[in-house]
């Protein structure tokens, strides 16, 4: 079931998106004609409906993780979902997904250093049971991360 948005919910998002601690009184007042109240009622069956959740973005960066890289994973038939539980577990592990097409994994991976994320997809990655291939790319540079995505204008109901 999709649950209807409309224009107020979406600038609610938006200003959390930014300042995930901004008060509902901040909210109200940014957006204008609206109260802390209604900002505090929709927050929370925002919350409710699990549209948004509130939590801490970490910037691997900054707690000393400077390499980054995506790895794609080709996986024997029948072992993906269970393949993508042990990978989840995985500390320096921020992301994992089944996908289609040519690999059937998508992870994400933090490092220390290169050494660190080589040892990781060589030793621990290419060893564990029912990993084919892997494709390793380093991501020097992100320009959206998905803890920035919005919810798109058409989807709103006004």
């Amino acid at each position: 079931m999709t649950i209807k948005l409309d224009t107020i919910d979406k600038q609610i998002v938006d200003l959390l998106t930014e300042d995930g601690r901004m008060s509902c009184a901040d909210i109200a007042r940014q957006i204008g004609n609206i109260t802390e109240r209604s900002v505090r009622y929709r927050l929370q069956r925002l919350l409710d409906e699990h549209i948004v959740n509130v939590s801490a973005v970490v910037d691997p960066r900054a707690v000393g993780f400077p390499v980054i890289a995506d790895v794609f994973i080709e996986v024997e038939p029948g072992q993906i979902h269970d393949l993508a539980e042990k990978l989840a577990a995985y500390d320096i592990v921020t992301y994992v997904a089944c996908a289609t097409g040519e690999r059937d994994i998508s992870i994400q991976v933090v490092a220390r250093n290169n050494q660190e994320l080589y040892n990781f997809v060589t030793e621990v990655l290419g060893r564990l049971p029912g990993v084919r291939r892997t494709s390793t790319s380093l991501v020097p540079l992100i320009v959206k991360d998905d803890s920035r995505w919005r919810i798109p204008q058409s989807v709103i109901k006004d």
